[in-house]
């Protein structure tokens, strides 16, 4: 049977200093990413982004603005991954320094794309400068992949 994993990740950024935050990620998939999670049964999707950043940040996130969707397919499975997109400069509380998925910290948004980031961060990084409001990709594990952005 097919499975369906839903997801998020969620650019909190300042306006004045024009930084993010970002996790350098050390479990399952490593380097620099935003932070985010997965859906909880009963859960919407934006109630899982602000419940996510707030603990894997200790910030509390309001006003968020939908970025765009990752939709990932499985041609041989059926499975099916999907990453929700989101950004805010509404924050409130106090960045953490690490959780158990790595180092939490501030960063200039430029300075971003010359990091040692997580696998598919550089593609993901477009969705949030609001070019697109999908992307797709279908794989498998014996082939490439190529992300399709609309």
């Amino acid at each position: 049977m097919a499975a369906t994993e839903i997801t998020n990740m969620v650019m909190v950024y300042d306006r004045d200093t024009r930084k993010a935050v970002v996790i350098e990620r050390e479990r399952s998939w490593q380097g620099i990413a935003f932070p985010g999670g997965h859906l909880e049964d009963g859960e919407s999707i934006y109630d899982s982004a602000i419940r996510e950043i707030y603990e894997e940040t200790g910030l509390k996130i309001h006003n968020l603005v939908s970025c765009g969707f990752m939709h990932w397919f499985n041609n041989q499975t059926g499975d099916r991954y999907f990453t929700y997109f989101y950004k805010t400069c509404d924050y409130s509380g106090e960045l953490i320094d690490r959780t158990d998925e790595g180092r939490v910290f501030w960063v200039d948004i430029d300075e971003i794309p010359r990091l040692r980031l997580a696998p598919n961060m550089e593609k993901y990084l477009v969705m949030f400068d609001g070019s697109y409001s999908e992307a797709f990709s279908s794989w498998n594990s014996e082939s490439e992949h190529e992300i399709v952005f609309r």
